[in-house]
């Protein structure tokens, strides 16, 4: 049976897709390449003893965590370690703003989606005195059409391939889509793109001629689908991520196993990695590095999925919010794979995971992120720094 935690996250998810497009407008934007120093939409959590403290620690762990994830936006994967040199760095002092999206909050608890924007110029100039590189260009807007398939079905446009419903389109606009390095809009399967040019997609021979199509039907070169297939018996979500964006023609396929049978949590990791992929590209031609044009059940950087060690451990938190952070970091940072979450309670979860190295390389990993992993005599335990 579903926790009570995944509940929640999946009912706040389905809420807040429902009024992204009313809030869209809202979100702070900046011209140029300032723009993707703005971390939008961003959850936010604490309790404490009264409302006030509640919402400034809220907001004081929010602007850490959206800094975080500003520096994964921005700095290539091949430099993720040299990140490691800004553990000391305060983000109170680089914040430029914060803008309410929603929020709600009790006599001890503060909720909120909130965009942090942080001072474009005084981070560039931080990652430069540290020599960490960056790339905060925005590329041109690449379109993306989220689809389902089945390929049991019958073939035809009602068939087989189906425009996406549920949490795989409800997902899509809740992420940073906007204000990425590589932004993404989110599109719908026109009438004229029939299963044979999706089908193509899947075939190295007939991409090209399929990519092709797709940029006719929809006006722009620049158009990926990505399509999400559920694999009951094998008990995993197969996703083909395929088209042209702005580091040219590509076709990705990974599989997600699916967590404890919870197919929206699965969804939604990979959303998050597709937005991951599309950003990696582009870092990569940016930065001097090489990126893949096709790759078989890869992860963004071209890593096999399930390689490393499987690493189990007891995740232990304070409450509803805490998980949140510590489960975003596994899904954020670089080289984590295979990820499983079995029981959930109140304060803890059992999750296991694959990493280079084991144990001890990943609790080296998950330190940069304020998170320990601590080897109790056989157990490891994660749980937040103090």
């Amino acid at each position: 049976m579903r926790s009570t935690v995944d509940a929640a996250r999946i009912a706040a998810l389905t809420a807040l897709a429902a009024v992204a497009a009313a809030i869209a407008s809202a979100a702070w934007a900046k011209p140029g390449a300032d723009r993707a120093y703005t971390i939008a939409n961003y959850p936010v959590e604490a309790r404490a003893a009264n409302a006030v403290t509640a919402k400034d620690t809220a907001i004081a762990d929010g602007q850490k965590a959206a800094f975080r994830s500003l520096l994964k936006r921005i700095v290539p994967v091949t430099a993720y370690r040299d990140m490691e040199r800004l553990a000391s760095v305060d983000p109170a002092t680089l914040i430029d703003g914060v803008a309410v999206r929603s929020e709600r909050n009790s006599a001890t608890q503060y909720i909120a989606n909130l965009d942090f924007s942080f001072q474009a110029n005084e981070v560039r100039d931080l990652l430069n005195r540290q020599g960490v590189p960056f790339v905060d260009r925005q590329a041109p807007a690449t379109i993306i059409v989220p689809l389902t398939r089945d390929a049991k079905a019958a073939a035809g446009p009602a068939g087989e391939f189906r425009a996406a419903s549920g949490t795989w389109a409800t997902v899509w606009p809740t992420l940073d889509l906007q204000n990425s390095v590589a932004p993404l809009k989110v599109e719908t399967l026109k009438p004229e793109v029939g299963p044979d040019t999706l089908r193509g997609l899947y075939e190295d021979a007939s991409i090209a001629a399929s990519v092709m199509t797709l940029a006719a039907a929809y006006g722009t070169d620049q158009i990926i689908v990505a399509v999400a297939e559920l694999d009951t018996e094998g008990g995993k979500v197969n996703v083909l991520l395929a088209g042209q964006d702005s580091a040219g023609p590509f076709a990705l396929k990974r599989a997600y196993r699916l967590s404890d049978g919870d197919l929206a949590y699965t969804l939604e990791l990979a959303a998050v990695v597709s937005q991951g992929v599309v950003e990696g590209r582009w870092k990569a031609i940016n930065s001097g590095g090489a990126i893949a044009a096709t790759a078989t059940f890869a992860d963004p950087y071209g890593a096999a999925v399930g390689g490393g060690d499987e690493v189990s451990f007891d995740a232990q938190f304070g409450g509803t919010g805490e998980w949140n952070a510590m489960r975003r970091v596994l899904l954020e940072a670089p080289g984590i794979d295979d990820i499983r979450i079995g029981s959930i309670s109140s304060d803890r979860a059992s999750v296991s995971v694959k990493y280079p190295g084991g144990g001890p390389a990943l609790a080296q990993a998950l330190a940069t992120y304020g998170i320990s992993l601590t080897d109790t005599g056989g157990l490891w335990v994660m749980r937040q720094s103090r």
